[in-house]
C-alpha cells in the first residue's frame, strides 16, 4: 500500500479521489439545501396574501382588546386555508402580544420577542424566499406570511404567520428520506464512482508511459546504453522522452571519447617514454664510452662521440619545447596576435630556412607563386610561420631522395588556400585518421630521423585557433598534400 501512495499513480489518483469526494458531498449538500430552498420558496409565495386574508378576518377581534376566543374560532374556521401554521400578533417593536398555535402543536414559546425586519422586508415585497425567527424554535429560520395590523388602537403591529409550523419541519425531515432524493443521491453516487474509475483509468493509462519511461531510465542506470525511450506523441512526456535520448546519446558519446582519451593517454606515456629513452640511452652510452677510453680515443672518435651526443641533446630539447608548446596550445594559454600577413613572402622565407635541410637528401623544395598578388590574411605571423615550417619539415622527412616538395598558396576568392605537397611515401587510408594524433607515426618501427610525431598536432592546434582546419590527401608511394585556407584581413 505504501509503495502503491508513493507512485506518482497512487498520489494522482488520492488526489483525484479526494476530489471526487468533495465534489460529491457538495453536490449532494447543495442538492439538498436548494430542494429545501425550493419548499421554502413555493411554500411562500403560494401563502404569500394568507397573513392579509386572516388580518381582515382577525381585525375586528382586535379593536379594544384581543378577543381570544372569537380569534381562535376563527382561525379554526380558516383552517380549510392551511391547517398547520403557528400565528403570532406581534408589536411593533417585535413583542409577541398572542399566540395561536396549530392544533397539533404542543411546543412551548422561547421568545418574547422577534426581529421585525424580515417582516418589513416581506411587506415590502422584496425578492422571496424570505425567512424569519420561529418563537418556539429560536435557532430554526422559516417561511412566514405577515400583514399590517392594528392591535388595541397601536398601530405598526404585525400578523406574523410561520408557515407550516410543525408540518414544516416534518417535511424538512421528509426530505432527506424522499426517495426521489435518494434516488438522486444514489444517481449521484454512481456517476461519481463511475466518473472516479474512468479517471483511474485514464491515469494508468497515461501514467503508463511514464512507467515505461522509468523502466527505460533504469535499465540505462544498470549499464544498459543501448536503451532509449520510445516517443510516440509531441506532448509533455513525449518531450521529456526526447530529452532523455538527447542525453542518453550525448553520454554514450562522451564515454567513448573519454575511452578514446584514455587509449591516447597510455598511448602519450608510452611514446613519450620511449622518445625520451632512446636519445637519453645514447648520450648515456657515448658519455661512458668517453669517459671509460677517454685516454685511447683518438680526437676524431671523441668528437664524432660529441656530436652524437650533441644531436641527442638537442633532439631531447626540441621534444620537450614540443610537448611544452603544445600543452600551452592544449591549456589555450596560447592568443594569436593578429596582423596582417604577405603569405607570399611568409611561405618564401621558410622555403630558405629549409632549402639546407631539403639538399641534403637531394629534394627539390619551391614556393609555387600565382601571377596574381595574393590577398593579406589575418593571422599571427609567427605561429603561422611555425605550423609551416611544421608541415615543410614533415613533408622533407617523409620525402625519399630526389624527390619534391612544393608549396602553393592561392587566392580562394577573398580567403588564401595553402598547399604543401610532396612526393614522398604516403600515407595508408586507414591511418589518415590518425596522423594528427599526439606522438602518432605511420612507421612503427619509429627509426631513423622522422621526428616524435608532435609537429602535424601543432600545426593543427596553430590552425584551429586561426578558425581553419588542416586536411590531408595522400596516395601510397605517391604522395601527400596537406592544406588549410585563411581568412583575408579587413581593416
Amino acid at each position: 500500500m505504501s509503495k502503491l501512495t508513493q507512485s506518482f499513480y497512487g498520489k494522482l489518483s488520492m488526489v483525484f479521489l479526494v476530489l471526487i469526494l468533495f465534489l460529491g458531498g457538495s453536490l449532494a449538500y447543495l442538492s439538498m439545501k436548494s430542494s429545501l430552498m425550493f419548499v421554502e420558496e413555493t411554500q411562500q409565495k403560494v401563502n404569500k396574501d394568507l397573513a392579509f386574508e386572516m388580518a381582515m378576518e382577525i381585525q375586528p377581534f382586535l379593536i379594544n382588546m384581543i378577543d381570544v376566543e372569537n380569534i381562535q374560532r376563527e382561525i379554526k374556521y380558516l383552517q380549510g386555508i392551511n391547517p398547520q401554521v403557528d400565528i403570532y400578533l406581534v408589536g411593533g417593536e417585535g413583542m409577541i402580544k398572542g399566540v395561536f398555535l396549530g392544533e397539533e402543536s404542543s411546543a412551548n414559546l422561547q421568545l418574547d420577542f422577534i426581529e421585525t425586519e424580515p417582516l418589513d422586508q416581506f411587506l415590502a415585497g422584496k425578492e422571496l424566499p424570505i425567512l424569519g425567527q420561529d418563537p418556539l424554535n429560536p435557532k430554526s429560520l422559516k417561511p412566514f406570511s405577515a400583514a399590517n395590523i392594528s392591535i388595541m388602537g397601536e398601530t405598526g403591529c404585525y400578523l406574523y404567520v410561520i408557515l407550516g409550523g410543525k408540518l414544516y419541519d416534518e417535511t424538512a425531515g421528509m426530505l432527506a428520506e424522499s426517495y426521489i432524493i435518494k434516488n438522486s443521491m444514489i444517481g449521484l453516487g454512481m456517476i461519481l464512482a463511475g466518473a472516479l474509475l474512468i479517471g483511474l483509468l485514464i491515469f494508468r493509462w497515461l501514467t503508463h508511459r511514464l512507467r515505461t519511461m522509468t523502466s527505460t531510465v533504469q535499465s540505462f542506470e544498470h549499464g544498459q546504453l543501448n536503451e532509449r525511450v520510445e516517443v510516440q506523441s509531441k506532448d509533455e512526456i513525449g518531450m521529456l522522452g526526447n530529452s532523455f535520448n538527447q542525453m542518453a546519446d550525448t553520454l554514450v558519446a562522451n564515454m567513448d571519447e573519454i575511452k578514446q582519451v584514455d587509449k591516447l593517454r597510455r598511448e602519450l606515456i608510452a611514446n613519450v617514454s620511449h622518445d625520451l629513452r632512446s636519445p637519453l640511452a645514447s648520450i648515456q652510452g657515448y658519455l661512458e664510452t668517453i669517459q671509460q677510453k677517454d685516454k685511447t680515443l683518438s680526437d676524431a672518435d671523441r668528437n664524432k662521440y660529441y656530436d652524437i651526443v650533441l644531436r641527442n641533446t638537442r633532439k631531447l630539447g626540441n621534444l620537450i619545447a614540443e610537448l611544452f608548446e603544445l600543452s600551452k596550445l592544449d591549456a589555450k594559454n596560447v592568443q594569436p596576435d593578429l596582423e596582417p600577413v604577405s603569405m607570399a613572402e611568409l611561405v618564401q622565407d621558410v622555403v630558405a630556412q629549409f632549402q639546407p635541410q631539403a639538399q641534403v637528401k637531394n629534394i627539390s623544395l619551391k614556393a609555387i607563386l600565382p601571377d596574381e598578388p595574393l590577398n593579406l590574411v589575418h593571422a599571427d605571423i609567427a605561429l603561422m610561420e611555425r605550423a609551416i615550417s611544421n608541415l615543410i619539415d614533415n613533408a622533407i622527412k617523409n620525402t625519399k631522395e630526389s624527390g619534391e616538395v612544393n608549396i602553393i598558396p592561392t587566392n580562394e576568392g577573398n580567403n588564401v588556400s595553402v598547399k604543401i605537397s610532396d612526393t614522398g611515401v604516403g600515407i595508408p587510408e586507414d591511418q589518415i585518421n590518425r596522423i594528427f594524433d599526439r606522438f602518432y607515426q605511420t612507421d612503427p618501427s619509429r627509426t631513423g630521423d622522422t621526428g616524435v610525431g608532435l609537429g602535424l598536432s601543432i600545426a593543427q592546434k596553430i590552425l584551429e585557433l586561426h578558425g581553419s582546419k588542416l586536411s590531408v590527401q595522400s596516395v601510397i608511394n605517391q604522395g601527400t598534400t596537406f592544406s588549410f585556407s585563411l581568412l583575408p584581413y579587413r581593416d
